[in-house]
């Protein structure tokens, strides 16, 4: 999955530093896009150093995101791109491909981040400019004590199945067209577990049984928590789909579950896990 980048570690403490020259800059716009260097399925972020001499408050106009290994990343917001001309604004979406993966893991975290700093400027209960803790990643309004920390939207992955069969899924009306599983945010008041059971009844119209976790992810495309079950069919069979989320749903034996797409997502390894009999 995208965030597996051994050997490399990812270090997201809130322990800012300033940059050196050879810091990682990342860069974003409001259509979700990504500012680096490609060739092929490989990319390339900005350094520090190819701004210097063009940027006359380089050192200043930044915001602390992460490390991985000892590299330090930061978003620097509203950067003028055409100082960096040898570099294009890519759609979030060559993330899935891009190589090294360590950086489409940075680029799309850091994505996840610029769109929380973004939404954050002023205070949502008095209006007033907000400002960055210097202790933990939270903004603060001066103003009214506000406080706002990053926002994570937990949501689930299930796997449903019958004996060797296994539900798949297309949505409806998104540009993603291959088959996936059922999947829905969690709403407020309810478990994880409620939230399986109420996505299954609401999506295809069965009750399922035998809940087995499975693991997370952190899908920062959407700015999701995932949290991936296997689940047993209890009762009738027969599906009942609400064609406003998806376009289909049907059973797939085992052997015909097809093998399609990147292995970034906690998707497309249940599938594959289930087809390979480990699931």
């Amino acid at each position: 999955m995208i965030q597996d980048i051994a050997p490399h570690h990812y270090h997201n403490e809130y322990k800012p530093v300033a940059p050196d020259k050879k810091s990682f800059i990342l860069a974003y716009n409001k259509e979700r896009n990504i500012l680096l260097k490609k060739d092929g399925e490989t990319m390339t972020l900005p350094r520090f150093e190819e701004l210097e001499g063009r940027l006359s408050n380089l050192y200043e106009n930044y915001i602390y995101l992460f490390s991985i290994d000892e590299e330090h990343f930061y978003l620097i917001p509203e950067l003028d791109t055409s100082l960096l001309s040898e570099y294009q604004f890519e759609t979030i979406r060559f993330l899935r491909i891009a190589q090294p993966q360590y950086l489409a893991f940075a680029g799309v975290t850091g994505y996840q981040l610029f769109q929380w700093y973004s939404k954050r400027r002023f205070c949502g209960c008095c209006g007033k400019p907000m400002v960055h803790d210097k202790i933990e990643r939270k903004m603060f309004c001066p103003s009214c004590k506000n406080e706002e920390y990053p926002v994570l939207s937990p949501a689930v992955i299930v796997g449903v199945t019958n004996g060797d069969k296994l539900i798949l899924s297309k949505y409806e009306g998104r540009s993603y067209t291959r088959y996936a599983m059922i999947a829905g945010f969690a709403e407020i008041g309810e478990t994880i577990e409620e939230t399986v059971h109420r996505e299954v009844m609401e999506e295809i119209g069965i009750k399922v049984k035998n809940l087995r976790y499975y693991k997370s992810q952190p899908w920062s495309f959407s700015g999701t928590l995932l949290f991936g079950f296997y689940c047993d069919l209890d009762g009738d069979d027969t599906l009942t789909v609400d064609h406003s989320e998806l376009s289909m749903a049907s059973w797939f034996n085992r052997e015909d579950i097809p093998d399609e797409g990147d292995n970034i997502s906690l998707t497309k390894e249940m599938m594959m896990s289930f087809k390979d009999g480990k699931a």
